[in-house]
């Protein structure tokens, strides 16, 4: 897997729709990572997450969407059509998910679209919060971006709340890198115009 030059920056707005704001909150956060490396060994290994009953999957076969779409109400976002959640996948450049064994249900989640050379969003990064705290998230984002690196994507943009910034710093993003504004289409914005 070819690996960055020390020096790379990604950009990345960050905002996961699965990590919803309230209403009244319009904040929206821009973050950069600095990835020194591909990890060529990530913080807890295939290995070990099979010895502690759970497996990786990088392709949606198997993936029941009544059960996902459990994890994405668990985390408050509303129920999505399987059918729209089904088109979805079918245009997702990146999967990665995690299959508790024992219930062979899906407690972890995240996936990348993108134009396949330059740019990717990074979409849906989710938890059991029966899951929350071990790990799971981390082993996911670390192998989400490993695998974009890997492909020779540098400009990576994820979104999600400011009160789980804490969560993706550790793995290298920071906010507004050289004061870099993402902007996002707003409906309520040209309701305004009007």
């Amino acid at each position: 897997m070819p690996t960055p030059p020390p020096s790379t920056f990604i950009s990345v707005p960050l905002r996961s729709p699965l990590l919803r704001l309230p209403p009244h909150h319009p904040h929206k956060t821009i973050v950069s990572a600095h990835f020194p490396n591909t990890p060529s060994s990530y913080s807890t290994s295939d290995a070990d997450l099979s010895s502690r009953g759970f497996h990786l999957r990088r392709t949606p076969d198997g993936l029941n969407l009544a059960h996902l779409n459990s994890v994405f109400a668990s985390v408050g976002f509303p129920k999505r059509d399987p059918d729209k959640i089904r088109t979805a996948l079918d245009h997702t450049d990146c999967l990665l998910w995690v299959e508790y064994e024992k219930t062979r249900r899906p407690v972890a989640f995240a996936r990348a679209t993108g134009d396949g050379v330059f740019n990717a969003i990074i979409w849906d990064v989710v938890v059991d919060p029966s899951f929350q705290g071990i790990g799971l998230g981390k082993a996911v984002m670390e192998r989400v971006v490993g695998e974009l690196l890997g492909k020779g994507i540098r400009n990576i943009a994820l979104y999600s709340e400011p009160r789980v910034l804490g969560f993706y710093r550790p793995l290298g993003f920071v906010a507004d890198p050289d004061g870099i504004r993402g902007m996002v289409y707003s409906r309520k914005q040209q309701k305004k115009k009007k």
